[in-house]
């Protein structure tokens, strides 16, 4: 935290050592450290409500819909037939709120460490969250990612890993170990996307990642979204998948389906879909490095 002079409590954004980027916290909501990690939840005048834990910015209320659409609709979508999805993380229960937008998925799993984040979910974003909560295709389990992966007997057509960055109790949903159960419980034309940071500050990440999807699953590549809230411009989602063509979808497939799905998005279109795998030069570099390494 530091101050610019004025009389706001400012917060950082601490995820690199490189650069310093700061939100002003126009009132702080709630502060605390839980058995995982520290959580602030703080007002922004441009980004709503903003949650932090350990200094890295998870969420804010004025942008979540970019990333919660885009994690969830794409692989959904070019699945076309998923009816039971796991989330891996996403305690804020925004990607929930998004996956049981979907009426042709009959169940949901998510896997959060931390139980005090989904409570404290349940309180402050509730804007986006509240339906989730009474819907009885929705199924909270409170354990260790890697652990439940590495155990269940269930199978999922589409996982979708919300987890924080490398770091502290989210390393690990980043290792090779992880991605290899999550592979074995997939269904035959399975996805799994990840959040997977943004490409010109983590090049490395990316690279890793991708090779590491390269010995698990059939595919492995990145799509992009555009979201205010990560500094550094584009944000990647890593994507892997059991069916080499899920990826390639077009957009008169992806009409149709969107279609019969039947809700309106703020972000996600069928044409931001396809599009989102047209990648820049240097990001299509940093994939064919992870390829080659994987």
């Amino acid at each position: 935290m530091s101050g610019n002079g004025d009389d706001k409590r400012w917060f950082e954004e601490r995820l690199y050592d490189s650069t310093r980027y700061a939100f002003r916290a126009d009132k702080v909501i709630y502060e605390e450290d839980t058995e995982f990690q520290h959580l602030a939840l703080f007002e922004n005048e441009k980004f709503g409500r903003v949650l932090m834990l350990d200094g890295v910015t998870q969420v804010t209320t004025a942008d979540e819909f970019i990333y919660h659409e885009m994690m969830t609709h794409v692989p959904i979508l070019a699945h076309g037939a998923a009816e039971r999805v796991l989330v891996i993380g996403g305690g804020d229960c925004g990607i929930a709120n998004q996956v049981l937008k979907h009426t042709s998925v009959k169940h949901l799993t998510q896997v959060e460490i931390d139980p005090s984040v989904i409570e404290f979910a349940k309180t402050h974003f509730s804007v986006f969250n509240a339906s989730v909560f009474e819907d009885d295709r929705f199924h909270s389990v409170i354990a260790d990612g890697m652990k439940f992966v590495a155990e269940t007997d269930e199978r999922f057509d589409v996982i979708i890993v919300d987890s924080t960055d490398p770091i502290g109790p989210g390393e690990v949903l980043f290792s090779q170990a992880f991605y290899d159960a999550c592979a074995g419980i997939l269904t035959g034309k399975g996805i799994m996307v990840t959040q997977n940071g943004v490409p010109f500050m983590q090049a490395d990440e990316l690279v890793t990642s991708i090779s590491r999807f390269k010995k698990s699953f059939t595919d492995a590549s990145a799509y992009l979204a555009a979201i205010p809230t990560y500094i550094g411009g584009h944000m990647a989602m890593g994507w892997a998948s059991h069916d080499g063509e899920a990826r390639f979808r077009g957009a008169g497939v992806l009409t149709e389906r969107f279609a019969k799905a039947g809700f309106d998005t703020r972000y996600y279109t069928p044409r931001v879909h396809a599009g989102a795998f047209a990648l820049p030069r240097f990001i299509e570099e940093l994939i064919e490095k992870g390829l080659q390494q994987g």
